[in-house]
C-alpha cells in the first residue's frame, strides 16, 4: 500500500483507455433499477398513507428498505468510475458525455415522460381537463415535479464537482483508495468509516430539514436532508474508482463477498430499530409535529447503518454469486437497464391509474403493475434504442 500513496492519480491517468467489464457492478445495478421500479409499483398499496382502496403492511416494509438505500446506492455506483473518467478524458470531455447522458434524458423527460406519468394522478382528481392543458399549466405555472429524474441533475452536479476537486487536487480522493486496497482483507475497516462518514453528514441533515423538505425550482429538486448522504457515497465511490478498483475493497477474491451473511446481520438490526421507532412515534408520541430531535437524530443513525449495510450486501452478494444461474439472468437487461429507469414512471402510474376501479387484492394489483412495468418499460427502451445515436444516451 505504501507504493501507491503519492501515485494514485498519475496511474488514473495512465490507465488504459480500454474497459473491462464488472459482471458484478453491472448486475448489481440492473438489480437496483428493478429496485426502483418494485418501490414505484407498490407505493399505491402501502398500509400508511395508500392511494388506492387496497392496500398491503408487506409493502409498507418494502418501501421503507428500498427508500433507505437505492438511491445512495445509485449515486456510489455512478462514483465509481467518475475520478478515474475525469483522469483519463479530461474534465471538458468528461463533462461533455454527462451532458450528453444526463443533461440531455433529463431535458426531454422533464417535458414529455413526467407530464405523461403525472397526469395520471391529475385525472382522479380533475378528469375534465386535457393533457395540453395540463402540460402548459406545468410547464408554465407548475407545480413541476421531477419523479425519478432529479437523479440526473444531482449525478451531473457531482460530477461538475468531482471536476473542480479533480482539477485542484488529482490526489484528493487518495486515502479512500488506500481504505479500498485495505478493505480487501479487511472490509469491517472500510464499513466501519464510511458509516461515520456518511451518518455525519445526514444525521444533522435529517435533524435540520426533516424527512420531507425538499429544494424545488421547475424540474429541479432534491431532498434538503439527504442531497449530503448522496455526495458522501458518490465519493466514496469515486474514491474506490480512482485506482486498483479490482484489488480493493471489490476485488473478486476480497474478503467482503466471504463475509456476506455479516451484511445481511448488520443490515437487519438497525431495519427492524426502524420500525421500532416508527411504532414509538405513532403509539407512544402521537405522530407529533415536528417530531423531537433525539427521535430523529436515532431514526437517523438506524437509517444511516441499514443503508450502508444493503450497499455491502447486495455489492458481497453479486461478487459471491457471479457464476450462479439466477445472476446471470440480469444479463440480457444489463444494456436496457438506464433507458428503463427513464421511462417507467408513466408506464407505472397509468397502470396503477387502470388498475384503480378494479376490485382485486392489493398483492394482485402491485404484482401486476410490476410485471407489466417491468415488461412494457423494457420493451420501449429496446425500440428506443434502435433508433440511430440513442444507444449513446440510453
Amino acid at each position: 500500500m505504501t507504493t501507491i500513496s503519492g501515485t494514485i492519480g498519475t496511474e488514473a491517468q495512465a490507465a488504459p483507455k480500454t474497459k473491462t467489464r464488472n459482471l458484478s457492478l453491472d448486475r448489481a445495478r440492473t438489480f437496483l433499477t428493478l429496485v426502483v421500479l418494485l418501490h414505484h409499483a407498490v407505493i399505491p398499496y402501502t398500509y400508511f398513507g395508500h392511494t388506492d382502496p387496497t392496500s398491503f403492511f408487506g409493502f409498507d416494509m418494502i418501501v421503507l428498505a428500498t427508500d433507505s438505500f437505492f438511491m445512495a446506492m445509485f449515486f456510489f455506483l455512478s462514483g465509481l468510475f467518475a475520478w478515474s473518467g475525469i483522469a483519463r478524458k479530461g474534465a471538458q470531455s468528461y463533462l461533455a458525455d454527462r451532458l450528453l447522458r444526463l443533461g440531455l434524458p433529463f431535458v426531454i423527460c422533464a417535458f414529455t415522460v413526467i407530464p405523461l406519468a403525472y397526469y395520471a394522478i391529475s385525472l382522479r382528481h380533475h378528469p375534465e381537463i386535457g393533457f395540453s392543458e395540463y402540460w402548459w399549466n406545468m410547464v408554465t405555472k407548475g407545480p413541476w415535479p421531477s419523479g425519478p429524474i432529479w437523479f440526473l441533475w444531482v449525478l451531473f452536479a457531482f460530477d461538475l464537482i468531482a471536476c473542480i476537486l479533480q482539477r485542484l487536487s488529482p490526489n484528493l480522493l487518495d486515502p479512500i483508495n488506500r481504505l479500498s486496497l485495505h478493505g480487501r482483507r479487511r472490509p469491517a475497516v472500510f464499513f466501519a468509516v464510511m458509516l461515520a462518514a456518511t451518518a455525519a453528514v445526514y444525521v444533522p441533515g435529517l435533524m435540520i430539514y426533516g424527512p420531507s423538505s425538499w429544494f424545488e425550482f421547475g424540474p429541479f429538486s432534491v431532498q434538503h436532508g439527504r442531497v449530503l448522504l448522496y455526495a458522501s457515497y458518490f465519493f466514496f465511490g469515486a474514491g474506490i474508482g480512482v485506482a486498483h478498483m479490482d484489488r480493493g475493497l471489490l476485488a473478486a477474491d476480497g474478503r467482503m463477498a466471504k463475509v456476506s451473511w455479516d451484511w445481511m446481520v448488520l443490515a437487519i438490526v438497525p431495519y427492524c430499530l426502524l420500525w421500532t421507532l416508527i411504532y414509538i412515534k405513532r403509539e407512544i408520541l402521537g405522530n407529533p409535529s415536528p417530531l423531537p430531535n433525539w427521535y430523529e437524530g436515532l431514526y437517523a443513525l438506524c437509517f444511516a447503518v441499514f443503508s450502508v449495510a444493503v450497499l455491502f450486501l447486495i455489492l458481497a452478494f453479486f461478487q459471491r454469486f457471479k457464476q450462479s444461474g439466477s445472476a446471470r439472468l440480469l444479463d440480457p437487461m444489463q444494456a436496457d437497464a438506464f433507458g428503463m429507469f427513464l421511462v417507467h414512471y408513466p408506464i407505472a402510474l397509468w397502470l396503477q391509474y387502470w388498475l384503480f376501479d378494479y376490485d382485486l387484492p392489493a398483492i394482485v394489483k402491485a404484482m401486476v403493475g410490476f410485471v407489466l412495468t417491468v415488461a412494457f418499460s423494457w420493451a420501449l427502451t429496446r425500440a428506443l434504442r434502435k433508433i440511430p445515436g440513442a444507444t449513446r444516451v440510453l
